[in-house]
């Protein structure tokens, strides 16, 4: 596809994703004293699971880890999953320096706001969500949030000296992955978002010590189920960085899943509009009930 094509279809898939009103959650919790230390809770519409709880499917919005897109533009997404049937955490984290909306990520910050944020979910969800069952929780995470999503089902699997390591992680049934951010030297080679996960991990020295930290595919295996959603046809986070994560899984002996859907491009995936969504979301189901 021509160059110029395809960024008009990129540009209207975009558009169509962000077009969708915010939608409120049912609940918001603190974990944290940070203003971006919150996490939204959407209460399930429909099915329900044994005993009459829901499984719980928390979200981690993407947005280059950039200050300016927080979670309100996932929400839409957050809202379709509830009326889906799920329970719903959409976590907010650090992004880039206040001062520098194109600064990608802070580091440690970013890393340290999803690890306390899955650390308090189940508590939390009990709380705000009685309807939520914890014990069954999928974790899903589009672009930037795809790698946070990555990395946080990694935690125990981290370096030793690693400050967010931890022995007993939240169990999860699960990791749904959309257009995930996976590899972050490929995507430093592909330009993926200007170059962001060079300015997360703190240029290029911070690059090569942090990314035994800070890169999912450097943290295989992880022993739980995986499953990675990718259109062919992203520009933003182009297929290769989800196939050399889905590569280096098989070298290190664990199955991930990788579904290519044809003619669909990065935003369709959080899109309640787009057909692809609604392949997302059976994707978690199928790890959820």
């Amino acid at each position: 596809m021509p160059d110029d094509v395809a960024a008009t279809r990129a540009a209207a898939e975009e558009e169509s994703a962000l077009s969708h009103p915010p939608v409120d959650p049912d609940a918001s919790a603190p974990y944290g004293d940070h203003p971006d230390q919150v996490i939204d809770f959407y209460a399930p519409r429909g099915r329900r699971g044994p005993g009459g709880l829901a499984p719980l499917v928390a979200v981690l919005h993407g947005g280059a880890w950039r200050s300016p897109h927080g979670r309100r533009h996932i929400s839409p997404f957050a809202g379709f999953l509830a009326r889906r049937g799920f329970a719903v955490a959409s976590v907010e984290y650090r992004r880039g320096a206040e001062q520098d909306a194109a600064l990608a990520g802070r580091w440690p910050e970013t890393f340290d706001d999803v690890a306390a944020a899955l650390d308090a979910l189940p508590g939390l969800a009990r709380e705000a969500l009685p309807q939520a069952d914890p014990r069954r929780t999928v974790l899903t995470g589009h672009s930037a949030g795809g790698h946070l999503a990555l990395w946080a089902a990694a935690r125990h699997v981290l370096p030793a000296d690693a400050p967010w390591r931890t022995e007993s992680p939240v169990p999860l049934r699960g990791v749904v992955a959309l257009a995930p951010i996976a590899d972050l030297a490929v995507a430093e080679k592909l330009g993926v978002c200007g170059n962001a996960s060079l300015q997360l991990l703190g240029g290029e020295e911070g690059f090569v010590d942090r990314r035994p930290y800070a890169d999912p595919v450097l943290l295989l295996p992880t022993g739980i189920a995986t499953t990675l959603v990718q259109g062919r046809a992203d520009i933003d986070v182009p297929q290769a960085v989800a196939e050399a994560y889905a590569d280096a899984a098989a070298k290190a002996g664990e199955v991930v899943g990788l579904t290519l859907l044809e003619d669909v491009g990065h935003f369709p995936l959080i899109d309640p509009a787009a057909d692809a969504c609604a392949v997302v979301a059976e994707e978690i189901a199928q790890l959820a009930w």
